[in-house]
């Protein structure tokens, strides 16, 4: 593929594999990128992820709007609230399942380290049932 620069506008949705609809951003599909990723998510009140990991890629999130809380580890036995300004790191290979308990959107551009958004995501769904609904 050339280099070339690349605009683009998150119009178009997708569902990924964690249960969230994301906002179609920067990826290999999109604009042929190498080594990342980048996509805006707007999760409503209420809203939940599976219990995930992204195999051996890194993530960061920077919250634009709205609060959200992720639980995250092992046992998903950590638990981090985040709110607008905050920034988010992630390690690679670790669990964690991200949800919106409050009454507002929350927004947040994610970056990760995967060219592919869905290709690293391995569903965890024996952790579930650790967080409270």
């Amino acid at each position: 593929m050339s280099k070339e620069c690349r605009k683009l506008r998150a119009e178009t949705s997708y569902e990924g594999k964690q249960g969230f609809s994301y906002l179609e951003g920067i990826s290999r599909e999109t604009v042929g990128a190498d080594a990342l990723c980048m996509h805006l998510l707007r999760v409503p009140p209420g809203g939940r992820a599976r219990a995930h990991r992204h195999r051996t890629h890194e993530t960061a999130i920077y919250v634009i709007s709205g609060k959200a809380e992720m639980y995250w580890g092992d046992r998903l036995e950590h638990r981090m609230t985040m709110g607008a300004g905050d920034l988010i790191y992630i390690p690679a290979d670790v669990p964690h399942l991200p949800l919106n308990p409050g009454t507002e959107d929350a927004v947040a551009i994610i970056a990760r380290t995967d060219p592919h958004e869905q290709e690293s995501v391995d569903l965890m769904p024996d952790l579930e049932a650790l967080v409270p609904a």
